[in-house]
């Protein structure tokens, strides 16, 4: 697919698929439509807000937030004005309808503008990861004709500065933190004007009105509207095209459709946007669905934003209890740390009658949760009123005390941290989906849950479960009886159709033809003749409509003997036995048998670092009293047992050890966890295995001569 390709419109007859309000369909139109909508309807209602100051950290803590009433706050009127502006701006400074505007740094309203602007202007918006080298930089803003860099700080700025030669495209770069801008000038004498956001909304100002209109006009709900890149587990990433319309059936979909509390009164709905909006998770949750919710429900949403170190920090929780949000999306490292600290202050709790009676309630809210499990009885345990009133206040300590739904994505999440939330009465709802359908395709609801499980395909779109038949040909696999515990027949890939699937991956003729040669083979592989987009997940659905998932056909280990295994559900088991283990990653590929690769939690690990060698004070109890660091834990035989134990548990678990073959021979413990600095994981926190394994080659192959279950690290 190329930059002014005009998708087809994948509407259907009937429901959210067709374009009919009337029979539940979701409207044709553009961001710029619905936006517009929104406006008419609650322009006078705050849209966004921000702490401006940045309240500065004070070694690891932070301030608490202001006062909501004293953060920087644009009405929708205002957001969309200068969302105007700023496509004005960026048309002056030379962007023309096609390009790209490239975004780098952290949520802010700015980032929201941006976005929204390089749709006005008939381009697309093209978010770049705050972790991503100069190099990959470079690249992503070539690949999608980038014109206009807007960035957030010093460091943002100076990462384009140095790349600017290779980037002859590239007419500005807007800085929205970061005041001391100066025009740059390139080694063949062109100049690349720079400028503040504020300089730029300025200059979009005093433009006529006109060229913004006929631009916008001429944009059609099947051209693309934003880029998201793939986390690129190797080589170069792929820029998803998704179109207004991709965009737009999307978050309706899941906005007005299944979030059917939500936005239903008159009143704020409230959301924290701290999640990378260079994400697909990110950017549909934050920014489009919002405008969806405003534009066609009663009530409007506003986004605050966290500060920059909040999760770095883990400050995270001072935001919640801030803004209190109504809807709150965390990926499931997020939830876990949230689950931690709230365990060690349970832990913490002297021995009584105040910590018996919080035993109880979360005992009678835990059994209350898994009768609303799908297949239970719904009912509602004696004492179950009592123990609501009592567990609300935990719900008030984390700020989540008015939230309506609380969801989790982009990977699995362990079971006995969904146990340990519904215990308090917060049920976190799993969904399913990528970037290359705009977010989610499953999703699951109070109303229809199941934890394990990623819920049932949305509105509109159709989800199956395809597995060759004797002739090759993609057939749909049988319903599994026992949801969790599929046979090979009862499992297949992952695929699904719908007006939420991509344009295609973005090819540039500018890079190449091999470049387009590789782009279209990409784009054939991923969108069959029939318009399913093949996930490359395993899974299965079972007799009551819930899918799951069971695998990933790139991370099967088929050993020596040829028989293959899915790693993930192993390597989860293994972490919800051993709380103090961070990451555990699997290695089997064409070995007699399976080791593992063990990484402990410790201080200052957030995925995108590695964090230090002080290990956690939740993994303390699982180690000799003075051990505190992860160098003296890898010699440390109580951890050691703890960990053994753990694996055994786990090899003797037929729901994700099926067979002999399955089983795990041997670990070890790596002095460091992974992280996207040190290269194991994305951006978007994907485990990189075949990184992770030649890194860790030498320790691999010590742990397989090893005649010990435990191996300490080379």
């Amino acid at each position: 697919m190329f930059k002014d390709d005009v998708a087809e419109i994948r509407v259907g007859n009937t429901g959210a698929a067709c374009t009919d309000e009337s029979k539940g369909g979701v409207p044709l139109m553009t961001v710029m439509q619905a936006i517009k909508r929104g406006v008419d309807r609650h322009g006078d209602k705050p849209a966004m807000a921000v702490e401006r100051p940045l309240p500065p950290l004070e070694g690891k803590s932070a301030p608490d937030s202001a006062p909501l009433s004293q953060w920087k706050t644009w009405t929708w009127k205002q957001y969309y004005s200068d969302t105007r502006s700023a496509a004005k701006g960026m048309m002056k400074l030379g962007a023309v309808q096609f390009d790209g505007v490239n975004i780098l740094g952290f949520n802010s309203p700015e980032w929201f503008m941006a976005e929204l602007a390089a749709m006005f202007l008939g381009g697309k918006a093209a978010g770049i990861y705050p972790t991503d080298t100069c190099e990959q930089i470079q690249f992503k803003t070539a690949l999608s004709d980038g014109s206009v860099a807007v960035v957030d700080n010093k460091a943002a700025f100076e990462k384009y500065q140095s790349i600017v030669d290779e980037l002859p495209y590239l007419k500005a770069i807007v800085a929205w933190e970061y005041p001391e801008v100066a025009d740059i000038k390139r080694k063949d004498g062109s100049v690349v004007k720079c400028m503040t956001w504020d300089q730029l909304v300025e200059l979009g100002a005093k433009e006529d009105d006109k060229a913004l209109e006929k631009v916008m006009e001429a944009t059609k709900p099947g051209n693309c509207g934003a880029l998201v890149f793939t986390s690129g587990t190797t080589g170069h990433p792929k820029a998803v095209m998704l179109s207004h319309d991709n965009i737009l059936f999307e978050a309706y979909v899941v906005g007005i459709s299944s979030l059917k509390m939500y936005g239903e009164k008159l009143e704020q709905e409230r959301i924290l946007s701290y999640l990378p909006l260079s994400h697909v998770a990110g950017m549909m949750v934050d920014i489009v669905t919002p405008i969806l919710v405003t534009a066609f429900k009663t009530g409007w949403v506003t986004t605050y934003f966290a500060r920059p170190y909040d999760l770095k920090a883990g400050t995270i929780g001072k935001r919640l209890l801030a803004v209190r949000p109504t809807l709150f999306l965390g990926v499931p490292r997020v939830w876990e740390k949230i689950a931690e600290k709230m365990k060690a202050v349970g832990a913490a709790m002297p021995d009584g009658l105040k910590k018996n009676i919080s035993t109880w309630a979360k005992g009678i809210m835990l059994e209350h949760q898994k009768n609303c499990l799908v297949g239970g009885t719904g009912e509602t345990p004696w004492g179950f009123t009592v123990a609501s009133k009592l567990l609300f206040k935990a719900k008030e300590a984390l700020g989540l005390d008015q939230c309506k739904f609380h969801v989790s994505g982009a990977a699995p999440m362990a079971r006995d941290t969904l146990e340990y939330f519904g215990s308090i009465g917060i049920n976190i709802n799993e969904c399913y989906g990528m970037s290359e359908c705009a977010g989610a395709c499953t999703w699951s609801e109070d109303q229809c849950h199941l934890w394990g499980s990623i819920g049932r395909e949305i509105s509109g779109v159709e989800v199956k479960i395809l597995i060759p038949n004797e002739d090759g040909e993609p057939q749909e696999s049988e319903l599994a009886v026992d949801p969790f515990a599929p046979t090979e027949a009862q499992q297949g890939e992952v695929c699904f159709r719908g007006r939420n699937n991509m344009m295609g991956y973005l090819a540039n003729p500018l890079l190449g033809e091999e470049h387009v040669a590789e782009i279209k083979k990409k784009n054939e592989e991923a969108l069959d003749a029939h318009g399913f987009l093949h996930s490359g997940d395993k899974g299965s659905k079972d007799l009551k409509g819930m899918f799951r998932i069971t695998g990933r056909y790139k991370e099967l280990i088929i050993t020596a003997g040829g028989e293959n295994i899915a790693p993930v559900p192993i390597e989860d088991t293994i972490k919800s036995t051993c709380p103090m283990v961070s990451n555990a990653m699997m290695i089997g590929d064409k070995r007699k048998f399976n080791v593992v690769l063990i990484t402990l939690k410790s201080v200052g690990a957030t995925g995108e670092k590695p964090g230090s060698d002080e290990l956690e004070p939740s993994v303390l109890p699982f180690v000799t009293e003075g051990v505190t660091t992860i160098s003296q834990a890898m010699n440390d035989e109580k951890l050691i047992k703890f960990i053994t134990e753990g694996i055994k548990k786990t090899n003797a678990d037929g729901n994700c050890c099926p067979s002999n073959a399955s089983k795990i021979q041997k670990f070890t413990i790596l002095p460091l966890d992974f992280s996207v600095e040190t290269e194991e994981l994305t951006p978007s926190l994907k485990l990189k295995r075949s990184v992770a394994e030649q890194k860790y080659s030498e320790a691999i192959d010590k742990l397989y001569e090893s005649k010990d279950l435990y191996m300490p690290f080379p």
